[in-house]
C-alpha cells in the first residue's frame, strides 16, 4: 500500500493553531497517524547536563501533529492537494497530486 504522506514531503498545515504553515516532514508515526514537521509545532525543552563537562541548555524541538491536520503541497500550483495512486507507463503505482496530475 502506498502511503498519503512519506518523509521529504513538502506539507501545508491545514487546521489547528499553526494553520497556514508549511515545511517537510522529518519523522512519521504510523502508529499513531502523527508526523513532524520542520520549524512548526515547536516546543521548548530543558535538556539536563549528561556530564559534569556539559552545560544544561534549553533547546527548541518539533513535536509531533495529527497527519490528518495536513495535507501534501502540490509543486505546481503550491496549494495543498489531495493524493491519487495511478499506474504509469511502466506499470508502477505511483503518488500524483488530484489536481495538476503530476507525480509527488
Amino acid at each position: 500500500m502506498i502511503a498519503r504522506l512519506k518523509k521529504n514531503d513538502v506539507v501545508v498545515v491545514i487546521a489547528g493553531k499553526y494553520k497556514g504553515q508549511q515545511g517537510p516532514i522529518i519523522a512519521l508515526d504510523k502508529k499513531n497517524d502523527c508526523v513532524k514537521v520542520r520549524g512548526v509545532a515547536l516546543m521548548t525543552c530543558h535538556r539536563k547536563a549528561k556530564s559534569n563537562k556539559e552545560v544544561g541548555k534549553i533547546v527548541q524541538e518539533e513535536s509531533y501533529m495529527p497527519a490528518c491536520k495536513v495535507m501534501p503541497l502540490c509543486p505546481e500550483t503550491k496549494k495543498a492537494c489531495r493524493v491519487q495512486v495511478r499506474l504509469n507507463e511502466q506499470g508502477e503505482r505511483v503518488r500524483m497530486s488530484h489536481h495538476a496530475q503530476i507525480e509527488l
